[in-house]
């Protein structure tokens, strides 16, 4: 997928991030509840997590320049980031307004009415969060991801806010209502913590997965049976691209040719295993001692 396109997706979650806060605010004013307050308060913070995926994906969408010779695909990580950092910040506004409400409960109003608003609220964010998702998934964007979860958490805390706002209808006990909202914030408070690890990986290098190592690892078996011998396999990610680089060994008496023969080779093996994969190799000869002094990132010195 054209990494460029991806940005009508942010647009789509701004327009829902700002239709859904208007209704949530609304249900809000209805009602005077305050899990009602906490569920708009989430929908602003997807208005402003909306907006910073929207920059991050159009700088990630760039090509190479003479600065970031290998792309800006890491943008991405900055955007999930202040997400999941907007979501700690939400949680603690949530928080200490549920604690005020338990000091002193409030009679909610028109609350029929608000659960109308907050469930039609409901049903567009999970929607939008599924269409997103998918997009996501399907682009190995970390940001698209990052906010889909946040708008599926949405939906979920909704339909904790709506039980609980319902609950206080039916029992008429007003604690009820900022309990919900704490356990809201605890909630979202969670989520927010998944997407910031991801995104610290992700700006840490961390490598492939599992199973895309061992589909690398895969493709060079099969030249070991001419004698050629690898190490310095290091791999890492970077939103979408992947790089991978290594060392291949072979017999001093190659030619040159031969050599390079096999690199294409084993490239385009790896190319084939893994999407959108950068792949470095580099050639050293079996029978030089000084081949074998690079194994770990930083050469030992001679």
């Amino acid at each position: 997928m054209d990494r460029r396109s991806l940005v009508r997706y942010a647009w789509l979650s701004i327009a829902v991030a700002l239709l859904t806060l208007a209704m949530k605010g609304a249900a809000y004013v209805l009602t005077g509840s305050i899990g009602f307050m906490s569920d708009a308060i989430e929908s602003l913070v997807n208005v402003v997590g909306a907006v910073m995926a929207l920059s991050m994906l159009t700088v990630a969408a760039r090509p190479p320049d003479d600065e970031h010779r290998y792309g800006h695909e890491k943008a991405e990580y900055f955007s999930s980031f202040f997400e999941g950092s907007l979501i700690f910040a939400a949680a603690v506004g949530i928080g200490i307004a549920a604690v005020a409400r338990l000091v002193q409960p409030r009679a909610l109003e028109q609350i029929g009415l608000g659960l109308v608003v907050s469930i039609g609220a409901s049903a567009i964010n999970l929607i939008a969060a599924l269409v997103i998702l998918r997009a996501g998934k399907r682009s190995e964007s970390i940001t698209l991801e990052a906010n889909a979860r946040h708008l599926l958490t949405d939906v979920w805390t909704s339909v904790g806010v709506i039980a609980g706002v319902g609950a206080v209808a039916v029992t008429g006990w007003r604690p009820l209502d900022p309990l919900v909202a704490l356990a809201v914030a605890a909630n979202i408070v969670f989520t927010g913590f998944a997407i910031v690890r991801r995104s610290v990986s992700g700006l840490m290098d961390s490598a492939l997965p599992e199973s895309e190592e061992r589909a690398v690892q895969a493709v060079l078996e099969r030249f070991r049976a001419d004698g050629v011998q690898f190490h310095a396999l290091r791999t890492r990610q970077a939103g979408s691209r992947r790089f991978v680089s290594v060392h291949v060994l072979v017999p001093g008496q190659w030619t040159v040719q031969r050599g390079h023969n096999l690199l294409e080779r084993i490239e385009g093996g790896i190319r084939q295993a893994l999407p959108t994969v950068s792949v470095f190799t580099h050639l050293e000869s079996l029978d030089d001692p000084a081949s074998w002094d690079d194994e770990t990132l930083d050469r030992r010195p001679s």
